[in-house]
């Protein structure tokens, strides 16, 4: 799975876009100091998303923004 594309929305939120659902939007908020999903605007000409998909998506957005190391420390990531 790639970014297609990735931008600012109001509040801090990122808004971004996956190639294996590019008709859904995801919208990521800011967790201490890295981002997680907070819901899936998901299109029905998408296939259905789950969560090794929302897993997947987290880790590369954490990763393009420079997040991944605070990403990796927090507990659920530990657990896992």
């Amino acid at each position: 799975m790639e970014i297609l594309k990735w931008s600012y929305t109001r509040h801090y939120n990122i808004k971004a876009r996956f190639d294996e659902f590019p008709n859904s939007d995801v919208i990521f908020r800011q967790i201490k100091d890295y981002y997680f999903i907070y819901t899936v605007a998901w299109s029905k000409d998408d296939p259905v998303v789950e969560r090794k998909h929302l897993d997947e998506m987290e880790f590369l957005l954490n990763c393009e923004l420079g997040t991944i190391d605070y990403y990796k420390k927090r507990l659920a990531y530990k657990k896992a």
